[in-house]
């Protein structure tokens, strides 16, 4: 019978495929938009939404979205209930302990929710208005 023998795989490479899988994890974000008693609330979301690491500055950018239009069009917010829609985004440093959701957009009410607390499982419910 023959004996295997475990590869050994330079420290090198190693870090390099930790770096990858780094970027590779995603930030998931449940979003309310609060009831209303008004006809007619639209809502939307630009693809330039991003997550703020408040430590580095670094950027975290939108992927994907659930239940909300995107920029250039509406999704229409029924009335005197909530309204929940879901943002996926790029992952955050592993060092990253708070956060700021931010539309940037060329308009004023982009969507802000400043200073997330960021936890282990890096999925998130807030309340944006």
């Amino acid at each position: 019978m023959e004996t295997l023998t475990k590869p050994k795989i330079a420290e090198e490479i190693l870090e390099a495929f930790r770096t990858q899988v780094e970027q590779e994890k995603q930030v998931i974000v449940h979003c309310c938009f609060p009831a209303t008693p008004f006809f007619g609330n639209l809502i939307r979301i630009w693809r330039s939404t991003v997550l703020i690491d408040r430590n580095s500055g670094h950027r975290s950018h939108l992927i994907h979205t659930e239940n909300i239009a995107v920029f250039p069009d509406w999704t229409e917010v029924p009335v005197m209930k909530d309204y929940w829609f879901t943002l996926i985004f790029s992952g955050l440093p592993r060092d990253c302990a708070n956060f700021d959701l931010k539309e940037e957009i060329p308009e004023e009410d982009g969507f802000y929710v400043p200073n997330i607390q960021r936890n282990g499982t890096d999925v998130y419910r807030i309340t944006v208005t």
